[in-house]
């Protein structure tokens, strides 16, 4: 077992969750493949966070050179009730230089009793001497799919009735975070009444439709062609306008549920008379 891991990713992936889970493996008095009881008082302790050998520390607010001090102090004393002292910094990359100058002397000679974890968003903030001395794991954004599962399970649980396409739209806004995952989802929880609908979602989260970005690109596929309009019959211009407006079908383009004005204002600014070969009004329909 190493003395010093390094857990590195972005934000909401679980390193601390898993650097947890790994204090269990450690010191689980019930362990005997690698895996944690969570039953033992090791490891109910360590999930209340009351285990007296597993000490979480939150690098941004202890960052200074006196709290590594201490922290010196309190690792040459023997664990109490366990295999071993665990020390879980997190954010470790806020610490000061000279911080992380006091900690490399403990990593260089560990107490065989103390084991370290760190957590990190930040990994190229950390000293290359503690990166070193580490054996260091990287974590990846979780998948679209794992969130979605993971979502229909927490749903299941709390009995709420969500539409398929919601899971979707929560997975791509929180970015492969499950952290920010959950939120988005409590938050839905909190503003439905027990069912959330697709409509809902779009309407809490200010999400702009899919159609949307599909009616836009059909709209820059047809601006060639509008510009060769322009330049071909500068005078319909009004009237091609106010009909693709509310009623696309007029001019053939039944798929065009959208305003396509700004398509055809541009083409009209961009008609010159060495513009585009013109098409005739009758291919254009």
């Amino acid at each position: 077992l190493s003395h010093a891991y390094l857990f590195a990713g972005p934000r909401g992936v679980g390193k601390t969750s898993t650097a947890r889970i790994l204090a269990k493996s450690f010191n689980c008095k019930n362990n005997q493949s690698g895996e944690p009881c969570n039953e033992c008082v090791n490891c109910i302790e360590i999930t209340n966070g009351s285990n007296l050998d597993v000490l979480e520390i939150d690098g941004a607010s202890n960052r200074g050179v006196d709290e590594i001090r201490n922290l010196r102090e309190v690792v040459k004393y023997p664990p109490i009730n366990s295999n071993f002292k665990i020390i879980i910094i997190d954010e470790i990359h806020m610490l000061t230089q000279i911080a992380f100058n006091a900690l490399l002397k403990t990593l260089e000679e560990p107490p065989q009793h103390v084991k370290f974890i760190f957590a990190t968003t930040e990994p190229n903030k950390i000293l290359q001497t503690i990166i070193s001395r580490c054996q260091r794991y990287d974590f990846n954004r979780v998948g679209i799919n794992d969130i979605e599962k993971s979502l229909e399970n927490i749903s299941s649980l709390e009995k709420v009735k969500v539409e398929k396409s919601v899971y979707s739209i929560i997975a791509n806004l929180s970015d492969g975070s499950m952290r920010d995952c959950l939120s988005i989802f409590d938050q839905l929880i909190a503003f439905s009444d027990g069912e959330i609908t697709n409509e809902l979602a779009i309407k809490m989260l200010g999400v702009i439709p899919t159609d949307l970005f599909f009616n836009i690109t059909f709209g820059i596929l047809f601006s060639w062609e509008m510009v060769s309009l322009a330049h071909s019959f500068p005078d319909m211009l009004p009237i091609v306008t106010s009909s693709v407006r509310r009623e696309p079908p007029k001019l053939g383009l039944s798929s065009a549920n959208i305003t396509l004005a700004p398509f055809l204002a541009a083409a009209r600014a961009l008609a010159r008379p060495d513009g585009p070969e013109p098409v005739s009004y009758t291919h254009l329909r």
